[in-house]
């Protein structure tokens, strides 16, 4: 029964994934469009945008929706000005919470999520107010279930110029100073690694450990979150046991 029952959360995680896909790819094409209005249309010439097409294309995103985003970004097609904003606050249980905003509206944005943090027992902070308990980072993402031999990458990507590397249950995490986010995803692409994901990102620090009704309510908010079409990425510095995760339902 332990098994099935496994396999029903595992079926309802991907329905409600394939669920998103339609707004996964609108996310997509914001960060697109936004990294060809900064850098230029040449993913070659330009870093972010390179980045953006390849974390679209590891989701099957149809190449005619990255050619529109890139024309929506140098001018060629009409579209919506986004700005972009980081808003910072606290979660249930005092947990730091960091998000990568795209809007057309700050207005609205800020409403709207000021609303979610407070439905959900957080509060949208003052900018700067957690910000200090994360730093930047490059991240190379890896399917475990690829990579034959542990060690042998490790050294490969020490090589690359990495500097920690962690080994989750599905995936493994390369992690890199974000100048060198590029050099280390080549290295480990021309080593024979297949690359899922690069990307900077927002590492916490330290964890705050949460449990309980703190647990739940946290896991809610951060699903709302990331369900908001303006909300980029989110970054939290929890720390919940994997068998208390396993019993939430968000």
């Amino acid at each position: 029964m332990a098994g099935h029952s496994k396999w029903a959360n595992i079926r309802h995680k991907k329905e409600k994934e394939d669920a998103r896909r339609g707004k996964l790819f609108t996310k997509l094409s914001r960060q697109i469009t936004v990294a060809a209005r900064e850098g230029g249309p040449d993913p070659a010439a330009n870093s972010r945008l390179r980045l953006a097409i390849d974390k679209a294309r590891a989701v099957n995103m149809p190449m005619e929706n990255i050619e529109r985003a890139i024309k929506r970004g140098t001018g060629e097609l009409e579209g919506a000005s986004y700005e972009e904003l980081v808003y910072e606050g606290y979660g249930p249980g005092g947990v730091a919470i960091m998000l990568e905003i795209m809007t057309d509206n700050r207005n609205r944005t800020a409403s709207e999520v000021r609303h979610l943090f407070s439905r959900y027992g957080g509060n949208l902070g003052e900018s700067g107010c957690v910000a200090w308990m994360f730093e930047r980072r490059g991240l190379v993402t890896l399917d475990r279930s690829a990579v034959a031999d542990e060690d042998e990458l490790l050294l490969v990507a020490a090589e690359a110029g990495a500097d920690d590397v962690t080994t989750h249950e599905d995936h493994i995490e390369v992690q890199t100073d974000p100048a060198l986010l590029e050099q280390v995803k080549e290295h480990l692409s021309q080593a024979g690694y297949t690359v899922a994901s690069a990307q900077v990102a927002m590492v916490p620090k330290t964890s705050v450990a949460v449990a309980g009704d703190d647990a739940e309510r946290l896991m809610k908010l951060l699903s709302a979150l990331e369900d908001h079409d303006d909300v980029q990425e989110v970054y939290a510095n929890f720390d919940v046991p994997d068998e208390v995760l396993q019993t939430l339902e968000v």
